[in-house]
């Protein structure tokens, strides 16, 4: 092997690693823009037809749309642990975002480093595709500390966002409904104590712009 080929090895693998330490960068960061959160949170066109698999029921439906009504204007602490795991239930089947948006450890203050995810949100939460719709922000812990202390600990990290969201962009408050889940369900159950696990997903609840 020639001085060039080895050098340009060289090149190469310096080339590599830098990408690599970029792409880990971009990813412990976690901020998504605007507009790939619109596009997550949009409902998908329902289909129609024997052949486009299986169609939504219209009884499952609107029930769905009744829970989703009575919970618009709960305070987050009144909701029962039987409502958030129904919430749960239905939110998994909604257009959803994690958008990994950190807390200080023990605190319901944003941290820095999330500011600009929480501003994305609001951009988004904005725009006129989504503009109107009810979304759930459910509050998350990591497993350090008992059960009781998480849950309160995630209520009040849910309301942060919301209460930002409604000061800073001027989302209406009965569009958004906040839940806490403390440490139930961890994103990382490998590593519970991992500050990834302290976040806050997002839920499209509405299903009327998914008929157009």
């Amino acid at each position: 092997m020639t001085s060039f080929q080895k050098l340009f090895g060289k090149a190469i693998t310096i080339s590599a690693a830098l990408s690599m330490t970029a792409g880990l960068a971009l990813a412990a960061d976690g901020t998504v823009s605007a507009d790939k959160i619109i596009s997550a949170l949009q409902p998908k066109p329902l289909t129609r037809g024997l052949s486009s698999g299986p169609q939504a029921d219209p009884a499952i439906t609107a029930k769905e749309i009744g829970f989703v009504k009575t919970l618009r204007n709960r305070n987050t602490r009144s909701l029962s642990l039987g409502e958030r795991e129904q919430i749960a239930e239905i939110a998994a089947t909604k257009p959803n975002i994690d958008l990994e948006i950190q807390f200080d450890f023990n605190s319901a203050q944003i941290s820095k480093g999330s500011t600009q995810a929480v501003q994305e949100l609001g951009k988004a939460l904005s725009n006129p595709n989504l503009k109107g719709s009810t979304f759930v922000v459910a509050g998350h812990t990591d497993a350090i500390g008992g059960d009781a202390f998480n849950q309160d600990l995630s209520e009040r990290r849910a309301d942060t966002i919301k209460r930002y969201l409604i000061d800073k962009y001027g989302i209406t408050g009965s569009d958004l409904v906040t839940v806490g889940y403390g440490k139930t369900k961890l994103k990382d159950t490998a590593n519970p104590a991992d500050p990834i696990n302290r976040r806050v997903q997002v839920v499209n609840m509405d299903t009327k712009t998914a008929s157009k």
